[in-house]
């Protein structure tokens, strides 16, 4: 089972998505089966932010210089599931979610999803350096995100 915790350090985000830890926790649980990891509790940590603060973080982790949609930053290089496992964070930039401005609140959620997702895969130690690697992680992806949204009406 995983757990989702959930900090908003920008109030923009409390305009789209209401209950953010419920959202959270009910996509993971719409996983497919391999990721949802039944008999060990398996947690991490979304930080729900801004341009201003992935920019540092960005600057900071990776040496870029620039906003980005999502950082993933996995708590083990290499991952090792047990029991209690803690994946590590995910911080989502909101100007990144909110594009073009404007959105219905589903399409900001859907997006928020989809980005939630690769940022996941990332915790996991998949990787798009190579296409290769984003071809099967962009596949990967889409196939989570069929899942969920056909599991449940509220992510439709």
């Amino acid at each position: 089972m995983i757990s989702v915790g959930v900090v908003s350090e920008n109030n923009l985000w409390n305009k789209k998505i209401k209950k953010k830890d419920i959202f959270f926790n009910t996509l993971v649980k719409f996983f497919p089966k391999k990721y949802r990891f039944i008999g060990k509790k398996i947690s991490l940590s979304i930080l729900l932010s801004d341009n201003k603060r992935i920019k540092k973080l960005n600057k900071s982790f990776r040496n870029k210089d620039k906003p980005t949609d999502v950082l993933s930053f996995p708590f083990e290089r290499k991952l090792n599931l047990k029991k209690n496992t803690y994946l590590g964070d995910i911080v989502i930039s909101y100007e990144f979610m909110n594009k073009p401005k404007y959105l219905t609140n589903l399409d900001f959620k859907n997006k928020v999803i989809k980005i939630f997702i690769h940022g996941f895969l990332h915790l996991l130690g998949h990787d798009h350096v190579k296409l290769k690697d984003f071809k099967k992680m962009s596949k990967e992806e889409e196939k989570i995100y069929k899942l969920v949204k056909s599991k449940n009406e509220k992510f439709a």
